[in-house]
């Protein structure tokens, strides 16, 4: 009995010892990294104060690397990210790559993230104008978008109904969004890939959740009233570009 508890004790220490080393605890499934900040800092678009945070590597349907920050147990979404694929030679347990300089008493500035022990990561992408602004401070390039990005949308839902062991989700989609959405299609809600049941009138989009995905994302605690973070499908934009390009060249 007594070898036992001393097992147990040497476990527990080694597990204690291993997460306060990294300081960060990660899954393999998307990339889930939580991640604790002691003071500010920067990320594409807002300053994040210290704290703890959720980071996950988003499930698009449009094949983008994007990035979705999270509070630390994963309930509220803070940001989305685009990024691009960062490499490094040698694999390490830091999570997070900041810029080696920064203006006075700015907040440092997040320039990466890797999941621990992966050479490929994710290197975000900063608005043009704060782009210009790191660039010229840290000495190197920055990522900027060409333009600021409104592929991504917000969508109330209408509607939670059980139906046996799933549940029937009904939400309203921007007028801009909804016409890249097609019954059988796919269509992304925090991060989360599904597929389209039904769009039973203009802009009423209608998804089902199956037991897995309520249990393993936080679409299982969506209700009336929430707003989720949505994205089309890319295959519903390139279909209207053609066909906008045809009917430009068939009147030319």
């Amino acid at each position: 009995m007594k070898f036992v508890k001393t097992i147990f004790a040497v476990f527990a220490l080694t597990l204690l010892g291993a997460t306060l080393a990294t300081g960060a605890r990660a899954d393999q499934w998307n990339k889930k990294t939580v991640m604790t900040f002691s003071e500010t800092i920067e990320i594409p678009g807002q300053i994040l104060p210290a704290g703890t945070y959720t980071f996950v590597l988003l499930d698009s349907p449009a094949d983008r690397h994007i990035v979705q920050i999270f509070n630390a147990d994963g309930t509220h979404i803070i940001a989305t990210i685009l990024a691009i694929n960062n490499y490094r030679l040698t694999p390490t347990g830091d999570t997070v790559v900041k810029f080696a300089e920064r203006a006075g008493d700015n907040p440092e500035a997040l320039k990466a993230w890797f999941y621990p022990g992966d050479n490929f990561g994710q290197e975000f992408v900063y608005p043009k104008q704060r782009a210009l602004q790191l660039a010229a401070v840290v000495k190197e390039p920055v990522l900027a978008l060409a333009t600021d990005t409104d592929d991504l949308k917000t969508a109330s839902i209408v509607a939670v109904t059980p139906e046996g062991e799933s549940v029937r989700i009904t939400f309203e989609a921007p007028q801009e969004l909804s016409r890249y959405i097609a019954p059988k299609g796919s269509v992304a809600l925090d991060g989360v890939s599904l597929t389209v049941n039904a769009v039973p009138a203009p802009g009423r989009i209608q998804v089902a959740l199956i037991p897995y995905t309520r249990e393993q994302t936080t679409l299982g605690a969506l209700a009336p009233g929430d707003r989720v973070q949505v994205e089309g499908d890319l295959i519903g934009k390139v279909v209207r570009q053609l066909v906008a390009e045809r009917g430009a060249s068939g009147a030319a």
